[in-house]
């Protein structure tokens, strides 16, 4: 975190340091060009004024009678004396008198250089606006600047010099170093820099001051603070407290103390929220094994009998199911087989659950028609059903030495029963579920089963598995399950078929109680 603090700490400083480049750079330029334009208007406006004085000294027609003679004479030298001084006395680079010709020359009445009266030269640029001034004697705005390898780098300031008749008869040429105007402005240019520079220095030191002060202190000691509190198991501090500014970061630091009070208090409800469900997570696993412990789980159940064997198991689609199996001797001869479908899943069902299957078996005795036994369950469990819920059932009693097979249905699926080489569903009569109406009468059926024969039971849970595509299992499946794994024991088909449900399902959750029994009638019983 140290690292991220001093990496905005150089950002700022870059970017408070560019800033600062940038407006001396614009400062000096925007200067220069300002000052450039001053310093050669006023280098022209002093041609000009250095123009108006000889222009005033000299004998304007004199130079008229030259212009058209091209002879000097007593007073030319006077005046070329006079114009010499004036040059070396004001820094002027040359000053000099000529006539503009139509050939792109101009002929000279007097030069400074060393040219003589009447020599010829070029006129090196500006030869319109030469022209032009020779022709109406008016000054021409703007600066005539030029360059050439012969004079160098100049400003001109040209007058007309007029006869007494005010006819343009030359032409007045005060020339000026650019030299001198370029040295100026680098002097300017640099002194404006160091100044500036000065300047934005101690701006910079006192910004850089300040934005530590208000700006990277306050958000060191957000983030010190928030560092703080993620690596101490979320304890609180009163460290925000110190931020006073009075603006958005007072405002961010409250909002930063009032998600870590949120936070804690949030932990806190968490834990107990976790506590909680750790208390009810052991209290379900203790009613698994209650449950687990209710239905028959010892396998073989009956060691010590040949004429049978029987198998079930029970997979709940959450800790405790609703569905249940059982199987029990009613006497020495008859055995007793139930499954069945609680209505709901989870706890109540599971509760519901206990109930039904203590009814049942209470209820089953010998003699006693399993018609008469639902009946007499259903108006029970209906006295005491305030939460609508229902069973379906199945129960059969097998008589041993007969294989007569008594069964009464409740709403619940339909057997498949395995005789000779195949499983067959057994269509019977589904009849009405349990505790959901009082009075019912539920009638018993009867078939034979001989030694070899198989039945099977189930509960939905196994024909409404799906898989991700939303598909169910379905009876032909279970049908076709159950018809490759028909010779084995009555275990290995209740784990084939558990085997052939998972590989459809796949990785899809499962939505309901997955439970099976399966019963095979092995021996007869000898009668006593």
């Amino acid at each position: 975190m140290k690292t991220l603090r001093k990496s905005l700490n150089k950002k700022l400083l870059f970017s408070i340091v560019l800033l600062c480049v940038v407006i001396s750079v614009v400062s000096c330029v925007v200067g220069f060009l300002q000052y450039s334009n001053t310093i050669r208007r006023l280098y022209n406006k002093n041609g000009y004024t250095l123009g108006s004085l000889i222009l005033e000294e000299i004998d304007c027609d004199r130079v008229a009678e030259y212009a058209q003679t091209w002879t000097a004479d007593e007073y030319y030298s006077e005046m070329a004396g006079y114009l010499k001084e004036v040059e070396e006395a004001s820094g002027a680079a040359y000053i000099y008198i000529a006539v503009p010709c139509e050939n792109g020359k101009m002929r000279y009445v007097y030069d400074s250089s060393g040219m003589d009266i009447g020599d010829y030269d070029p006129i090196s640029s500006y030869y319109e606006e030469v022209c032009a001034v020779y022709e109406t004697g008016e000054r021409q705005e703007g600066y005539f600047v030029r360059k050439s390898a012969k004079y160098g780098y100049l400003t001109s300031s040209i007058m007309a010099v007029k006869d007494k008749n005010d006819n343009v008869a030359a032409l007045l040429f005060v020339d000026i170093h650019m030299e001198l105007i370029v040295s100026t402005l680098v002097s300017y240019v640099l002194r404006a820099a160091l100044i500036c520079s000065g300047l934005l220095v101690l701006f910079c030191v006192f910004y850089w001051f300040l934005l530590k002060r208000i700006l990277l202190k306050p958000i060191a000691i957000i983030q010190q603070n928030a560092f703080d509190f993620a690596n101490s198991d979320a304890q609180l501090t009163d460290t925000l407290d110190q931020i006073q500014t009075g603006d958005e970061l007072q405002e961010l630091a409250q909002s930063v103390s009032t998600m870590e009070h949120v936070i804690v208090q949030y932990i806190a409800h968490i834990q107990r929220v976790t506590a909680e469900k750790e208390r009810i997570g052991a209290e379900l696993d203790i009613a698994t094994h209650i449950q687990s412990s209710m239905l028959p789980c010892i396998f073989p159940a009956f060691p010590d009998r040949e004429e049978f064997d029987v198998y079930a198991s029970m997979n709940p689609a959450k800790e405790v199911g609703g569905d249940f199996y059982d199987f029990f001797m009613v006497d020495e001869r008859h055995l007793a087989i139930v499954m069945a479908d609680v209505s709901g899943k989870g706890v109540p069902a599971a509760l519901f659950m206990v109930i039904g299957k203590t009814l049942i078996k209470d209820h089953t005795q010998p003699g006693v028609s399993l018609g008469a036994v639902f009946s007499d369950v259903n108006n029970l469990l209906c006295a005491s059903n305030s939460e609508g819920m229902f069973i379906t059932a199945f129960e059969g009693v097998l008589d041993l030495t007969t294989g007569e097979f008594c069964y009464v249905n409740a709403g619940h699926e339909m057997p498949f029963i395995h005789r000779e080489e195949s499983f067959q569903a057994y269509k019977i009569k589904p009849g009405f579920v349990l505790a959901g109406m009082e009075d019912i009468r539920y009638s018993e059926g009867v078939l034979t089963l001989k030694p070899g024969d198989k039945i099977f039971q189930y509960t939905d849970g196994v024909t409404e598995a799906t898989n991700a595509h939303n598909e169910m299992y379905g009876k032909e499946r279970l049908d076709a399950a159950l018809n490759r794994n028909s010779e084995k024991p009555p275990e290995e088909i209740i784990a084939a078929v558990k085997e052939d449900v998972d590989s459809f399902v796949g990785d899809a959750p499962q939505f309901d109680d997955i439970t099976m029994l399966c019963l095979e009638y092995k021996v007869r019983m000898e009668a006593d």
